[in-house]
């Protein structure tokens, strides 16, 4: 799946006759783990919404293009091309899985996901992707702003506490070394800036399903979003 600034508006019938799933929720809720899982599950496309904006920011950090709204940003983003490809990400052809998972890009994705223009280039793509595959799509705005026609709507969520830990274990099993405290405060900090920022804020969609997964295993989070599914099938 390759996606670029370019790519033509959306069909509204075609997007329409898709089945979309929707999973929300802050850092470190378990968003991308249950929706791959969920995906696979029911054979639906996996949507790495979170992958992209993760990419993007690196790729603006990386050519000097603060998070601030601009020409130059606006004309990187038209140019720039990326390719999810078997649980790949590429970046104009560089491979920049491992890359974009960093410390660094953590504590960049969020100002630079509040502008607009990057915004309106994400949503583009994400519902261009829709029109193409019936999809499970993970992320903080999917159901609220992205897919509001959503069939079936999850908000995932966990303390701040069970949050830093996965984090911090995610990144332990990278080989990236750092301080549960560090990875909580970096946590703490996304939280109060995805939910305040003007555009698109984390917010519970309407009509979402909440499910606290602090205490619950990855396999028990999916077999309860797979029963929210098949109630709302029947």
């Amino acid at each position: 799946m390759t996606l670029s600034g370019k790519q033509r508006e959306m069909n509204q019938d075609k997007l329409v006759s898709r089945k979309i799933i929707t999973i929300d929720g802050p850092a470190g809720a378990g968003k991308s783990t249950i929706a791959r899982l969920v995906a696979k599950k029911i054979g639906y496309e996996y949507l790495d919404t979170g992958a992209v904006y993760r990419t993007i920011s690196y790729h603006l950090s990386r050519i000097l293009i603060p998070p601030v709204e601009s020409e130059d940003l606006a004309s990187a983003l038209e140019n720039c091309i990326i390719t999810l490809r078997d649980g790949r990400v590429l970046l104009e052809g560089e491979d920049v899985s491992g890359s974009i998972r960093s410390q660094e890009v953590d504590r960049i994705v969020s100002a630079y996901s509040a502008l607009p223009t990057v915004r309106r280039f994400l949503m583009r793509i994400q519902r261009e992707q829709a029109g193409n595959a019936d999809i499970v799509a993970d992320g903080r705005d999917m159901g609220s702003v992205v897919f509001p026609e959503a069939s079936v709507k999850i908000y995932l969520d966990a303390s701040l506490a069970v949050r830093a830990k996965r984090r911090w274990k995610e990144l332990a099993d990278r080989g990236i070394e750092a301080t549960y405290e560090e990875i909580m405060r970096e946590i703490e900090e996304r939280d109060r800036m995805d939910s305040a920022r003007e555009i698109s804020p984390l917010r519970v969609p309407e009509g979402a399903r909440i499910i606290e997964t602090s205490d619950m295993n990855v396999e028990s989070v999916a077999e309860e979003i797979l029963g929210i599914i098949e109630s709302r099938a029947g």
